[in-house]
């Protein structure tokens, strides 16, 4: 077994709740910091108010007999209350669910009814899929909560202002679920991942001294936080370090940019599509970004060219991490400033973590070279944070989590001697082409130095004698006039071919307008499947 250990020194983790980790040791002068801004209109909550909000909400929840073994779902946008909501829910016992915003109504009862949850909070922008959908999972209009008051459920407002002190709640942080988010994990449908309170301390504690954030740094949070990524990396980091955290509802790029000139951002945490937008889009040019230090790009690849457009376009640092929602989710991170690392790497593991390459083929360990790199193999990752298992599916828990607690991240990966990690692909998105792998995402990257392209994805389709051939979805670079260069199919491929091996080479083309992508920027790539020629 060839184990590659974190080259960070070991830290405690703290044996607490993730409430008393953020709030428990909540200074007077901390009280009074800044702790969110929603960045559309400026108001702020300041770290006090929060707390005190916290209490209320789990004082008001425990009244109506939620707490330790009860689920609550949460559907909301960014904003300061979903922070409020999110650790009212934990602090009152009870295990949060976060629900996406895009869901339909079908979904949202599908979450609920798979997580058990017995409440429901949202907002009134969401609340004709999210009722229904609550509706539809048993639940009546007492057990719907819309955060902003629709007149027919209760609000928040009314729950914080019954005045009910919070509870007294014991349970065993190593072992209580706190969240319950949903994630594919490797394969197959969607999944309810069990993270306890550990999980998320422990997270939290691993990257707090890899990042340029301390107290009263301005945070911004566009990446939504009803995913993972957003609920470690942005809420729980920027709490922990007593930061200002600008939310922003949606992602829209004069939006994004306007909050980053007027509320001096030093440090923004974004996903590949943002990264594309910043380093190619003409009205990036017309807003200051001088105040930011560090941009963090996670949720899929970031290949180097990107990267290093938007470091020359921003005058920032812009570093990748990699994790999943089964690692709560940061298992590697680059840190500020360390730039032997290339652009392009996800960097090393950080604290607690330790790491294998498994060949998917033969199960064996990827031999781990003395220099240069490493052949590719599956990412295996063990440590503090792994997940405690998936919900009500035992079959998928011991897929993934195999002997010895090893999290199988279903990523291809190398590693470098010089003690980085650097994603490849998807192991279930590698196209076989004649015996060969080709991956995704070396393609995409490829495709987005040519000057005439903004976008691009790329996937496997079949043939009628049976291969997988390489097809690309490619984005044309619109001039400043709207304009779109005459760039075809035949040029792509030609582009491409001449850069690869024959085996790698784009055999199809087609030109889209937008490339589907999550709300945490992973490609759609189900959709161009489904779309394709």
């Amino acid at each position: 077994m060839s184990v590659i250990q974190s080259p960070h020194p070991q830290i405690d983790i703290p044996q607490e709740s993730i409430y008393q980790l953020l709030f428990g040791s909540l200074s007077d002068q901390d009280a009074e910091r800044i702790a969110l801004i929603q960045g559309e209109t400026g108001r702020e909550v300041t770290y006090g108010q929060l707390k005190t909000q916290v209490d209320l909400l789990a004082g008001a929840l425990a009244a109506r007999g939620i707490g330790v073994g009860d689920v609550v779902a949460l559907q909301s946008p960014n904003t300061p209350e979903f922070v409020v909501a999110f650790h009212g829910i934990l602090r009152s016992g009870a295990t949060a669910t976060t629900v996406n915003s895009l869901y339909t109504p079908g979904e949202v009862a599908k979450q609920l009814s798979l997580s058990g949850a017995t409440l429901m909070i949202t907002v009134s922008a969401l609340a004709q899929n999210a009722v229904v959908g609550a509706e539809q999972a048993g639940l009546d209009s007492e057990q719907i909560v819309v955060i902003d008051d629709d007149g027919t459920h209760p609000s928040l407002d009314t729950l914080l202002g019954e005045g009910r002190p919070a509870p007294e709640v014991e349970f065993d942080p190593a072992e209580h679920t706190a969240v319950l988010p949903f994630s594919s994990g490797t394969t197959g449908t969607p999944k309810a991942v069990m993270l306890t309170h550990r999980n998320l301390v422990a997270n939290t504690c691993q990257i707090q001294d890899l990042l340029p954030v301390n107290a009263g740094v301005p945070v911004q949070a566009v990446l939504p936080m009803f995913h993972i990524y957003g609920l470690t990396v942005l809420m729980h980091f920027a709490l922990l370090k007593r930061a200002q955290l600008v939310t922003m509802a949606k992602f829209d790029l004069e939006e994004f940019l306007r909050i980053i000139q007027e509320r001096r951002i030093e440090v923004s945490f974004i996903a590949p599509p943002i990264a594309v937008a910043l380093a190619k889009h003409p009205v990036v040019d017309q807003y200051s970004t001088k105040t930011l230090r560090s941009m963090l790009c996670g949720a899929a690849p970031l290949d180097e060219t990107i990267t290093q457009e938007v470091i020359n376009r921003l005058g920032c640092d812009l570093g990748q991490g990699y994790g999943m929602t089964e690692l709560s989710p940061v298992s590697h991170l680059v840190p500020y400033g360390q730039r032997h690392y290339p652009r392009g790497s996800v960097g090393p593991a950080v604290a607690n973590v330790e790491c294998r390459l498994v060949d998917p083929a033969s199960g064996e360990d990827i031999q781990i070279p003395a220099e240069g790199e490493s052949e590719a193999g599956e990412l295996w990752v063990r440590g503090p944070m792994v997940m405690k298992g998936y919900l009500n599916n035992e079959q998928a828990t011991e897929a993934t989590i195999v002997e010895g607690r090893w999290c199988r991240t279903g990523d291809i990966a190398t590693y470098n001697a010089g003690g980085w990690f650097s994603v490849v692909d998807r192991l279930k998105e590698l196209i076989k082409y004649k015996g060969y792998q080709v991956a995704p995402a070396e393609l995409e990257a490829l495709l987005r130095e040519h000057q005439e392209i903004a976008d691009a994805a790329v996937i496997g389709v079949p043939t009628q004698d049976g291969e997988e051939v390489p097809k690309a979805f490619v984005v044309l670079r619109a001039g400043a006039d709207g304009t779109k260069p005459g760039l075809n199919a035949e040029e792509v491929i030609e582009y491409v071919a001449s850069r690869v091996a024959p085996y790698k080479k784009i055999r199809q083309v087609e030109f889209i307008d937008q490339i589907p992508t999550s709300r945490t920027g992973k490609i759609l790539r189900r959709e161009l499947r489904q779309t394709a020629k």
